[in-house]
């Protein structure tokens, strides 16, 4: 599986500590940055890279994006075709499992100032852990905003 990686200036030390939690889960990923903490960068440019990567490769590729909220990253990320990025900045760790499970969302959308590290490690890990469940209805649903 390709993981893809980006954030802003807002999620930049936390996606640095991400890359490091990926590679001790004996994952690797490409990096689309930003590479250095820039607080005058704008998250469209980095995370339209990670979304277009996905987007090549839908059903073997899955994406991390981090900003403030996760909300703008989420929004462009899903111009992209086949991409399904969900937000998560924290509360019940359910939406997670059901990101997955029932969206089959191959991006996942981090609101970095919402998060610790220890939260953030911990609901990456289930993202990645969570298969799809496959369920006919949830497919259904998947296919009817492919369609759209």
């Amino acid at each position: 599986m390709n993981i893809f990686i980006a954030t802003d200036h807002r999620g930049f030390a936390l996606k640095e500590k991400i890359k490091q939690w990926l590679a001790e889960w004996g994952y690797q990923c490409q990096d689309f940055g930003a590479d250095t903490l820039d607080e005058n960068d704008d998250y469209p440019d980095f995370i339209s890279k990670a979304a277009e990567a996905v987007s090549k490769d839908p059903e073997n590729s899955k994406g991390i994006v981090l900003g403030s909220s996760g909300q703008g990253e989420a929004i462009v990320a899903n111009k992209y075709k086949g991409v399904r990025a969900a937000v998560y900045y924290g509360g019940s760790e359910d939406i997670i499992k059901l990101s997955r499970e029932h969206n089959d969302a191959n991006m996942l959308a981090l609101g970095a100032a919402f998060l610790d590290e220890e939260n953030a490690k911990k609901v990456v890990k289930l993202w990645l852990e969570t298969p799809f469940s496959g369920d006919e209805r949830h497919v259904r649903r998947i296919n009817k905003i492919e369609a759209l």
